[in-house]
């Protein structure tokens, strides 16, 4: 399998929030071989603290032997503006200031991500994309993706996102950033700063991922008699550190801001009128147990994306289900390319 790990540079990117963005660096992966299957490239838009390497991250979806194999399907992944796995982020070098941004980083919405994708497909000189696909924020990415420039795309395949945040989403969002607030570390602006408040962000974005269905299940003690001590304890911890030592709290703040800047009918006219212009042929595909993005939101999508069919997972691992549900998700998939 043929393996690509490049860079790209833009000069400036002008925000959503007005602010511009200089020097930006993109990091992205491809895999397969683009110019020898122009026609069936699948593009990945990555969820929250993933990175451009899908290989690694969704098993069993993407990699030789799978539905998306790069040996037929070339496939090529973003890191998203704004994250901290090679592209431009909080802990990029300021070139105005010579430091790192850290909490001065500009607001970076969902839109300035996909402005990003496009940049990165005119550079590798792609016409159409075969199939956009992309769970959670990573939906969010391809919607505007797809409304921002029409046509990028024949097949777009969000899963469990929604046409904006809602208020439970944004909820949730302030939650973590509280946590990430009351460590001194981050107010303070320590270049590792905020350990400790993203272990806590971490392990509240955990209950709205993974749900009571999935502890329920997952995290049982053996012994009937403790009194504390817990197996959901260590596991809390356990989630907490691990990420930790491969992400950074500035990085996180900053991602929960864009994640709730979400919203499909901003300056639109609406939601409704602002799916209505999305033509790709459409499968959204939701989580029966998902709570951080419940069926609905999907449903709502199916309903007003002309050229759109609706699919549902089930799990019991709620909002993570996506990365866990490979047969199933594979099938619906299959199904809908078939179709």
């Amino acid at each position: 399998m043929k393996v690509t790990e490049s860079d790209i540079k833009i000069d400036s990117l002008q925000l959503e929030c007005g602010e511009t963005l200089k020097g930006v660096n993109v990091r992205y992966h491809i895999f397969g071989d683009i110019e020898k299957n122009p026609n069936k490239i699948v593009w990945v838009c990555h969820a929250f603290t993933a990175n451009s390497d899908p290989v690694d991250w969704w098993p069993g979806l993407v990699g030789e032997g799978f539905l998306f194999d790069p040996n037929k399907t070339p496939i090529i992944c973003v890191n998203f503006l704004g994250s901290c796995y090679g592209t431009t982020g909080p802990m990029s070098i300021n070139p105005d200031t010579g430091k790192p941004y850290l909490r001065s980083f500009p607001l970076i919405t969902i839109r300035d991500m996909a402005e990003v994708h496009q940049k990165v497909k005119e550079h590798l000189g792609i016409k159409k994309i075969w199939i956009l696909i992309g769970g959670s924020i990573g939906g969010f990415q391809l919607l505007e993706w797809e409304y921002m420039y029409p046509g990028t795309a024949e097949n777009i395949i969000p899963i469990v996102c929604s046409a904006k945040s809602s208020p439970w989403v944004i909820a949730i969002s302030q939650s973590q950033r509280l946590s990430l607030l009351a460590d001194s570390t981050f107010v303070n602006g320590q270049i590792d700063g905020g350990k400790e408040g993203l272990k806590a962000a971490r392990s509240i974005a955990l209950l709205s991922y993974r749900g009571r269905s999935s502890y329920n299940l997952t995290q049982h003690d053996k012994s009937t008699d403790l009194i504390d001590g817990f197996r959901a304890d260590s596991y809390q911890t356990y989630q907490g550190e691990k990420l930790v030592n491969r992400f950074d709290a500035y990085t996180y703040y900053t991602l929960t801001k864009s994640l709730d800047s979400h919203n499909m009918g901003r300056n639109r006219g609406g939601v409704e009128k602002a799916l209505s212009r999305i033509k790709a042929k459409t499968l959204v595909v939701s989580i029966d147990s998902d709570i951080l993005f419940p069926i609905e939101e999907q449903k709502e999508l199916a309903a007003q994306i002309p050229n759109a069919v609706y699919a549902e997972i089930h799990s019991s691992f709620c909002h993570d289900g996506f990365l866990i549900e490979h047969e199933q998700l594979t099938q619906i998939i299959k199904k809908f390319l078939n179709s």
